[in-house]
This record gives structure tokens, C-alpha cells and sequence, in this order.
């Protein structure tokens, strides 16, 4: 594609990549600060909420201090939470455990996401903020200091063969005096902005989870409205990373879900499937049985904390929300975190007119010391189950005061060759509640991207994948893809090559994470294409 296309510019005093809640809570806090300042919000999905996906639980003070009446225009799923359960599951049966502290949801509310995020979109705009859905941040600008000075929306109308088609449309350039990065987990833009600036150099890799959630339409009389239960165990083994969820809603509906660490050892685990498992426990399939799925997705969350945090800021730019890695997964919520870092990110803006001193800012504010209280819970997992659960309490009775802080590596890293990994027996039966395959589960995503645009998913060295891949690791992408993307297909010559079918991809970043060799870009796609989550 040739550099000298002509492109529209578009100017605004901050320019903000992402329309989630740490992205719309910074732009609103702008506005209530300096109306007079020019904000916009550029969102990949076709709509403001349609890949927005969390579990999601939310603490709701700092979205009542950011939008004191949300309440009154609350999304038609939010149910306040009533009671907690925790448990230790086995195969056949399972041991009811105490309820974690930091997992007490009195006060809290079970939400959708995508439901809540057009309602802050609604009051961003409201307020004089530009919110564009459809826009596609495809790669930062960098001035002639080598400061950030906004970003490029992603060219339309590209066929697959990279050329121009009929339709084709080029991306605006978003000029900003400062660009706030909010793309969630694996941000593409913030991925490439953390390597330019190295602003990892300082902190441990980031390690992640991959989660999948279902909403279930059940038999009337099943659910407990407001009931959160939160199960570890089966069906992985004691030294994977694992656990469930399971929400229930008014209507007889209720969120399943699971969230497998990236950082497992074993080539040969399927988080999908283990996800399936879970389901099939039976004390879940009796839940079950007899309803029907209406929406399901897939995405990956920033799960190493304190320790992981890159720096959050840069010449012209911030790192927000789960960008950067504000999840607290000991709560296993991440919402309040976006939000308070939106809005600290407004406050400082506004307050000193640069991005300077906004990472000590946050790291000292509640929401960063609230990570590091509970920097050692998820790393303890490296160690296996047990242990994990009395560092858990150790560090829980000490809140977070301990003389030491546990390393966190990076989730690639973490995976074994074939030759020198023996993968347990998981007690795998035979699934019959729906979906019945991966394909089956792309489809309650809602997925769409038009089939002639050029893959997004850019394997730098594929020759890699029918050669050292196959014998060293067993091509794990077509493992812990949970979307079919990448699959090994004969060549028509007597070996094999790889197939990447992205128009399934539910854009959770998986393959761009635990690929073992980091070969694998996940770049953005044309803006609008990808899932669009009903209710999740």
C-alpha cells in the first residue's frame, strides 16, 4: 500500500482509543472538568458495546462518582448481587470453601457490559464528546520529536490480496496534543506504543487469562437472582490456572462462564473444551439441562497486576485500564479499575496539560494500591493449587504487607515442548449440552467480517508451523484458538500448512499472547468487523 495516499485529518485536543469504560469514563471526566475541550472516542466495534466482555461484576462506587444517576437508566441486565458461594470442584462432586474476602460482592451488581457501555457512550456525547464506533485505530503517529501525536484509522475496502478495492475508503489521520490508550487486553496500538517506548523494561511480563462466558435462557425456577457462585478444581489439573463463574440473573437467565491462565504448561490443553467440562460437572449440567445458549464470546484479560504494569505514560500518550493491566484478578473485576484510571487520567490531564506524572499518580491512588495489596495471590498459582490457596489467606490476613512480591513470567514462555511434557488425564467425558464445537460457539458470538478483506492475523514465519511448531509443540494454536482461526491443512504435496480462517475470529487475542515462538500479530481488522455480544 503506497505511503503517500491522501488522507483526511482530523484534530482534536485528546484523541482516545477505545470505547470501553476506562476510554468513555476518561472522555466524560474531561468534559465535566473542561467543557471546552475537544474529545473524541474511536471504538473498533460497529457499535459502542458490541465487543465489550466481562464477567462482569461491578463494584460500582467510581461509576457512581463519575455518573451519580446512572442508576436510573440502569441497562436492563442489573441484578444486585445477594450471595456468594465458593467451591472446590472435583469430577463427580465438590467441597464447598470459605468465600475469599476480596470476593464478597455485598453492595456490588451483576451487569452487561455491552448493555452499560452505550449508556456512558449516551452521556459522553451528551457532554460534547465525538464517539465514533466503526473506527479502527490501526497504528500510532509519532511526530519528528518522536512524541505521539494521535493515530491512523485503519484503511477500507483492502482486498485479500492487499490491493484497493472498488469500495476502498482510506483511514483518517486522529491528530491529538494528547492520545489516551484504552483498547483493553492486548491492545494492538498499545502493544506496538509499549515496545517504541519500552515501557515494560522496568516491570515483569504481563501475563493473561483467557475467559469464555455463555448466557443461558433456562427452565423457570432454576436461578437465584443475584446469587454469584465461583468454583477452582476440575476440570484442571492443581497446577493450571483455573476457574468458573456463574451469575444469576432475573428471567431465568444466568452468565457461565471460565477463565483459563495463559500461563499452562501443557502444549496439548484446550481451554475451550476444558470450558465444554466444566459444564458437563453435575452439579452444572443439572442447572442447565433442558435451557438454551443466546450469546457466547471469548477474550482474554491482563492478569499479572503490580508487578506486570508497564509505565502509563509516554511522550504525548497514557496507558488506561486494562491496556496497561489495571485488573484486579483477585476480585476478579476490572471495571471500577478502568474507570478510576479514566478518570485519574482526566484529572491529571486537565490539572498538568501532559502526560508526565500520571503512572506515579495512579500507582499511589486507590486503584494502584489496591493491586499491589494483592500482588502475590495470582502468582502463587505457580506453585500449585494448595499452595496458592494458603498464600492466598497469608497474604489476604496481612493485606497485601508482606516483605516480598512473587515474579510473574511471561505466558508464552511458560509453555513446555511435547518431548518433555506429560499431560495428566483430566477425566474428559463425553459433551452434550450445546455448543457441540468451537464453530457452533462463533456463531452465538454473532461474528462478522467480510470474507474478502486481508487476514488480520500476520504470522511472521509460517514455514515455522508444518516444521519446528509441529514437532516441538503439536501447533498449540489450533489448542488454545478458541475460534477455529488456525488449523493445520494438507498441502496437496504430501505435508501440511497452515490455514487461518480469520473471518471466525472473536478478536480475544489469544494466538497474538501464547504463541510459543511470538510470531503471531493480531492486527485490527476493517473497523466494525468482529462480534457483536447480545447481552454479555
Amino acid at each position: 500500500m503506497s505511503s503517500d495516499i491522501e488522507r483526511d485529518v482530523m484534530e482534536y485536543d485528546v484523541v482516545i482509543v477505545g470505547g470501553g469504560p476506562g476510554g468513555l469514563a476518561c472522555a466524560i471526566r474531561l468534559k465535566q472538568i473542561n467543557a471546552d475541550l475537544n474529545v473524541c472516542v474511536l471504538e473498533k466495534a460497529s457499535e459502542i458495546g458490541a465487543h465489550s466482555l466481562s464477567g462482569a461484576v461491578l463494584e460500582p462506587g467510581p461509576l457512581d462518582t463519575l455518573m451519580p444517576t446512572w442508576r436510573e437508566r440502569a441497562p436492563a441486565i442489573c441484578v444486585p448481587a445477594k450471595r456468594d458461594e465458593f467451591a472446590l470442584l472435583t469430577a463427580t462432586g465438590q467441597w464447598r470453601l470459605p468465600v475469599p474476602p476480596q470476593q464478597h460482592n455485598h453492595g456490588n451488581l451483576i451487569v452487561s457490559l455491552g448493555q452499560l457501555m452505550p449508556l456512558l457512550a449516551q452521556e459522553a456525547e451528551s457532554l460534547g464528546v465525538d464517539v465514533f464506533a466503526g473506527f479502527a485505530a490501526a497504528k500510532p503517529l509519532l511526530g519528528e520529536d518522536g512524541a505521539v501525536i494521535g493515530v491512523q484509522i485503519g484503511d477500507m475496502g483492502i482486498e485479500k490480496s492487499g490491493e484497493p478495492g472498488p469500495n476502498f475508503a482510506p483511514g483518517p489521520q486522529v491528530l491529538a496534543k494528547t492520545t489516551i490508550l484504552a483498547e483493553g487486553c492486548r491492545g494492538s496500538v498499545s502493544k506496538q506504543l509499549i515496545k517504541e517506548f519500552s515501557l515494560d523494561a522496568d516491570c515483569d511480563p504481563q501475563t493473561y487469562g483467557l475467559g469464555f462466558k455463555e448466557l443461558w435462557q433456562l427452565p423457570p425456577g432454576r436461578t437465584e437472582p443475584g446469587l454469584i457462585q465461583h468454583s477452582i478444581g476440575w476440570p484442571l489439573d492443581t497446577h493450571t490456572y483455573g476457574g468458573s463463574f456463574l451469575y444469576h440473573l432475573n428471567d431465568d437467565r444466568v452468565y457461565v462462564g471460565y477463565v483459563v491462565g495463559l500461563d499452562y504448561q501443557d502444549p496439548r490443553l484446550k481451554p475451550f473444551e476444558a470450558f465444554q467440562q466444566f459444564k458437563h460437572h453435575p452439579s452444572i449440567k443439572r442447572l442447565l439441562e433442558g435451557g438454551e445458549i443466546v450469546a457466547a464470546g471469548a477474550r482474554t484479560i491482563a492478569a499479572g497486576g503490580w508487578q506486570s504494569l508497564p509505565k502509563m505514560e509516554m511522550p504525548g500518550a497514557m496507558l488506561i485500564g486494562d491496556s496497561a493491566g489495571t485488573l484486579n484478578v483477585a476480585k476478579i473485576k476490572g471495571i471500577h479499575q478502568a474507570i478510576r484510571s479514566g478518570m485519574l487520567a482526566a484529572e491529571h490531564l486537565v490539572e498538568t496539560g501532559s502526560p508526565v506524572g500520571f503512572d506515579a499518580k495512579w500507582r499511589a491512588s486507590a486503584g494502584g494500591q489496591e493491586l499491589k495489596a494483592v500482588r502475590n495471590i495470582k502468582p502463587g498459582f505457580k506453585r500449585g493449587l494448595w499452595f496458592a490457596l494458603l498464600n492466598g489467606a497469608l497474604e489476604t490476613a496481612l493485606r497485601g504487607r508482606t516483605p516480598w512480591t512473587l515474579r510473574n513470567r511471561a505466558a508464552y514462555a511458560e509453555t513446555r515442548q511435547l518431548k518433555e511434557f506429560e499431560s495428566p488425564d483430566r477425566q474428559w467425558i463425553e459433551r452434550e449440552l450445546p455448543p457441540r464445537d468451537r464453530l457452533a460457539s462463533v456463531f452465538y458470538a454473532n461474528n462478522s467480517h467480510e470474507e474478502n478483506q486481508p487476514i488480520h492475523l500476520k504470522v511472521r514465519e509460517p514455514d515455522l508451523c508444518a516444521t519446528r511448531c509441529a514437532e516441538e509443540y503439536g501447533n498449540p494454536c489450533q489448542n488454545f484458538c478458541p475460534a477455529n482461526v488456525y488449523e493445520m491443512v494438507e498441502d496437496g504435496v504430501g505435508g501440511k500448512r497452515l490455514q487461518i480462517n480469520s473471518a471466525n475470529c472473536v478478536h480475544c487475542k489469544a494466538c497474538d499472547i501464547k504463541d510459543p515462538y511470538q510470531v503471531i500479530d493480531w492486527t485490527t481488522p476493517e473497523g466494525g468487523s468482529g462480534p457483536i455480544y447480545q447481552s454479555l
